[in-house]
């Protein structure tokens, strides 16, 4: 019979904020790009998504993004017609924003709430982009928890 855990410490995620785990900076293309364009963008950098952004009609000339190109989007269309696709037009996922003073438990809430696995990080002061947190960035921040925890899972 297994033995039951005893007791379970969750991360401790409320110490640490956002800007201490993303990654600094946004990386983003136009609707029109070519699919392909944004592969090599996604190879280059080594990244799991692209914003895809629409500049705004308005007098500070800001960009809003609006999708997310994640690399599983570029798999699915890269069947039928990859040359005639477009990164606005691949694109599935809407963007979440999070602030960069926000605990980590929150992009960790969001990301779950919003079945997402890159938020756009924005500057609490001005709420423009300065950067972007991965599901991967909170694992590392779990994974260099130094919360003591049950190993009792261990078989």
């Amino acid at each position: 019979m297994d033995k039951a855990p005893t007791s379970i410490t969750a991360p401790a995620f409320s110490r640490d904020r956002v800007a201490d785990v993303m990654s600094p900076g946004v990386l983003s293309c136009a609707p029109e790009t070519p699919l392909r364009t944004a592969a090599r963008m996604m190879a280059t950098y080594s990244v799991h998504a692209i914003f895809v952004f629409a500049s705004r009609e308005e007098s500070d000339g800001s960009e809003q993004f609006w999708t997310v190109l994640t690399d599983l989007d570029l798999i699915e269309a890269s069947l039928p017609d990859l040359e005639r696709r477009t990164a606005g037009g691949t694109a599935h996922e809407h963007v979440v924003t999070v602030e960069a003073d926000a605990p980590i438990e929150r992009a960790a809430l969001l990301m779950s709430q919003h079945r997402t696995t890159h938020l756009v990080v924005v500057s609490p002061e001005t709420g423009r982009p300065v950067g972007v947190v991965s599901s991967l960035d909170l694992a590392r921040a779990i994974a260099a928890d130094s919360t003591p925890y049950d190993n009792s899972y261990a078989g």
